[in-house]
């Protein structure tokens, strides 16, 4: 009778073994957290901060890890950071592109990694490249601000702050020339290029104004070049007279409408862009339908409705 019970206990130990194995193999073991790589134009604009952030919170929520790069406006050095990236082995890469062009290379590394791709408040020159497509409504953003102009004014001598590079940029300085076309009262007396930046836009703005001092007008494609305008403005005492229209909804924008100093913003919403951003990335890794262009809606923002708004944040 001995052997048979040593034979049962040994059927008992075979079994628990293979039961811890089982287990471990189907779920007894965590997974290894997903592995997803940013990496924005500049974070020098907060409002690539804002969208950070949102990202991180729900990609860390969920125990996977964001790893986030600062190209610093350096196409070369953003292409460079996405190798390194997809030599780490990310499961998907979230860009925000230096320029919408030169950011090709980059893409087809990506695809030929098979990491894909999440374009953020930009587009690039071959979407077929890139999985999905999330920006604002960039060229309604300028539409907004032109039309806001000719209900206020009968007349403009206009100078535009651009970023050629940019998409987005381009879209929204797009969307405004559009709107003014035909209607030759609201005349272009220059433009230059600012990067986006408010300590670029100070000198671009006195060039323009050296050589037209007549511009009574400035559309800037966001909020950090509207601000650096304002200072070059003001410094010539010309900014009570200047009509100021920037992009984003930024607080120190809002803050300056609040004042009177500036005109309008059109307000993007970072938080909207990075909440859905971090959707679309778990749609597209679990394998889920995702929409492949995701255009999020804008609004201005001026004296009457700032309120409605506030200053302390971002919305």
């Amino acid at each position: 009778m001995k052997w048979r019970w040593l034979l049962l206990a040994l059927c008992g130990v075979v079994l628990t073994v293979w039961l811890c194995l089982t287990l471990g193999a189907w779920g007894g073991q965590q997974e290894e957290p997903l592995r997803i790589g940013a990496t924005y134009m500049t974070m020098n604009n907060p409002f690539y901060s804002v969208i950070d952030e949102e990202l991180r919170l729900m990609i860390e929520s969920r125990g996977d890890i964001l790893l986030t790069r600062d190209p610093a406006l350096d196409q070369d050095k953003q292409n460079d950071q996405i190798h390194e990236l997809l030599s780490d082995g990310i499961d998907l890469l979230v860009i925000n592109p230096v320029d919408y062009q030169q950011i090709r290379p980059a893409l087809e590394e990506a695809r030929a990694a098979g990491v894909p791709v999440v374009i953020v408040d930009s587009q690039v020159s071959d979407p077929t490249l890139v999985a999905c497509t999330i920006a604002s409504d960039n060229y309604g953003a300028g539409v907004l601000c032109a039309e806001h102009l000719m209900r206020t004014r009968d007349a403009a001598c206009i100078a535009l702050l651009e970023h050629p590079a940019a998409q987005s940029g381009v879209d929204r300085i797009q969307g405004f020339c559009d709107t003014i076309a035909g209607h030759p009262q609201y005349q272009i007396a220059g433009r230059a290029s600012s990067d986006g930046q408010l300590e670029l836009a100070m000198p671009a703005l006195d060039g323009l104004l050296d050589s037209n001092p007549a511009i009574d007008v400035v559309m800037a494609l966001n909020d950090p070049t509207a601000l650096g305008a304002m200072a070059a403005l003001e410094e010539r005492h010309l900014l009570d007279r200047t009509l100021v229209y920037g992009v984003d909804g930024a607080p120190e924008a809002k803050n300056m409408i609040f004042e009177g100093a500036m005109t309008a913003t059109v307000a993007q919403s970072p938080i909207q862009i990075g909440q859905t951003t971090a959707q679309v990335i778990y749609q597209i890794l679990s394998g889920e339908p995702y929409e492949t262009e995701i255009i999020v809606p804008v609004e201005l923002i001026t004296a009457e409705n700032v309120s409605q708004f506030g200053a302390d944040g971002w919305q």
